[in-house]
């Protein structure tokens, strides 16, 4: 089964429309502060390597079976929806069954060659954005620090 793919606005109108439906960034803790989509809920896909780098969080998935229901519409985010994609792959193999990874995610598809936008993400879309990290939505949270 393949993860359906949504804009930043086709998110938003889809979490306006569902109340129980999650948002979930997928970005390190300091990109999550620095500003994410009004709403949202932090679980990093990944870590900043100290080699440089990204390294896999081995703790994403036990963490999100912890706090998100198999059955709730779940968005994911990223910076620009390749991290997303990967996570939304990861929780579709966990049974959750309503995931969509968020093209653009909050800062924007660009193009590699030639540096033009493709997709414009959330913040560049005038969507709500925060930096407000609290204990319901930080990752520290959802681990249940």
């Amino acid at each position: 089964m393949s993860i359906a793919q949504t804009s930043p606005a086709e998110a938003k109108e889809g979490l306006d429309a569902d109340a129980g439906a999650v948002y979930l960034d997928v970005r390190t803790e300091a990109e999550f502060a620095a500003g994410h989509p009004e709403g949202a809920v932090n679980i990093p896909v990944a870590f900043q390597s100290p080699a440089g780098g990204m390294m896999p969080n081995p703790d994403f998935q036990a963490v999100a079976e912890r706090v998100l229901n198999r059955e709730t519409q779940i968005y994911c985010g990223c910076q620009s929806g390749v991290r997303s994609q990967y996570a939304a792959e990861m929780l579709e193999r966990a049974g959750y069954s309503n995931v969509a990874n968020v093209v653009g995610g909050f800062g924007g598809k660009v193009n590699p060659g030639t540096g033009t936008v493709e997709v414009a993400g959330w913040r560049d879309s005038g969507l709500p954005v925060s930096t407000q990290v609290t204990q319901q939505n930080s990752y520290d949270g959802q681990k249940g620090c």
